[in-house]
């Protein structure tokens, strides 16, 4: 005799399946959450604002006169 198998629960099993690949695709093309982006930007923004600062002389195009 045959396997009796319920449709519904086939339907939602093969939903899930595709939504997880979908999720996958997009945690690869976007990347890291905005937490973590801002963070990183923050912190290379202080990296060059130190860097910058222990400079002996500025370039002439940023000087004010």
């Amino acid at each position: 005799m045959a396997e009796i198998i319920n449709l519904r629960q086939v339907r939602k099993g093969k939903a899930r399946a595709e939504a997880d690949a979908k999720a996958e695709s997009n945690r690869i093309a976007f990347g890291q959450p905005k937490k973590a982006r801002t963070l990183q930007q923050r912190r290379k923004a202080l990296e060059t604002e130190r860097h910058e600062g222990h400079r002996l002389e500025r370039p002439e195009s940023e000087s004010g006169e």
